[in-house]
């Protein structure tokens, strides 16, 4: 079973899929893999720089500062990188999918760009984490984010509301960790799977 987990940025997304890490089950992390992309890809490295200038990186490592003003304050820039990555973490996860198809285990996949980067249908089932805005914006200015940088980044996701006509669970991240956590139970119960621990 192939699960997404999702989620408009400080939804709560991560914190979900940590508790299927904890339970001992697979869980891909989309953002991980197109940052090691972004470090190993030597063809991905070069359109990154002839995109958005030699400044991309630095010694070899990825300025993702840089990169991040240079994106979230311009859709077309971001539309780019996204062109360059988003086919090749796709193919990441599909490769896995294929490698791993006949231990019939279930795979988590933690991506926030579901929806935008059409990936559903590569999916049996997609969860949607929500949670009400100003706690969302509160989770991310804790961790160090600004709220115009929040701003810029929630511009480009689809709303919740979109997503929540599409999504086959959806789970309000409104309350503490602990009520989470039993709806990560809840999810685990409802399809009957079991802790791989």
């Amino acid at each position: 079973m192939k699960i997404a987990i999702t989620g408009n940025i400080g939804s709560g997304k991560s914190t979900f899929s940590n508790f299927a890490e904890d339970a001992g089950f697979i869980v891909l992390k989309a953002d991980d893999i197109s940052k090691k992309i972004l470090e190993n890809d030597e063809k991905v490295k070069s359109l990154v720089i002839k995109e958005f200038g030699q400044q991309s990186f630095t010694d070899k490592t990825p300025n993702k500062t840089y990169l991040a003003k240079e994106v979230f304050a311009n859709l077309d820039k971001l539309k780019k990188l996204e062109c360059i990555l988003h086919p090749r973490v796709i193919k990441k996860i599909n490769n896995y999918f294929r490698a791993n198809e006949k231990n019939n285990k279930t795979i988590f996949v933690e991506a926030a760009l579901i929806y935008e980067a059409d990936m559903e249908s590569m999916f049996d089932y997609v969860v949607l984490i929500t949670s009400e805005r100003n706690l969302r914006l509160e989770r991310k200015v804790k961790s160090g984010l600004t709220e115009n940088d929040f701003n810029k980044r929630e511009s480009n996701q689809i709303p919740e509301e979109e997503k929540k006509k599409r999504a086959d669970f959806i789970f309000s991240n409104n309350s503490s960790k602990e009520e989470l956590k039993k709806k990560f139970d809840l999810l685990l119960l409802t399809l009957g799977v079991y802790k791989s621990t």
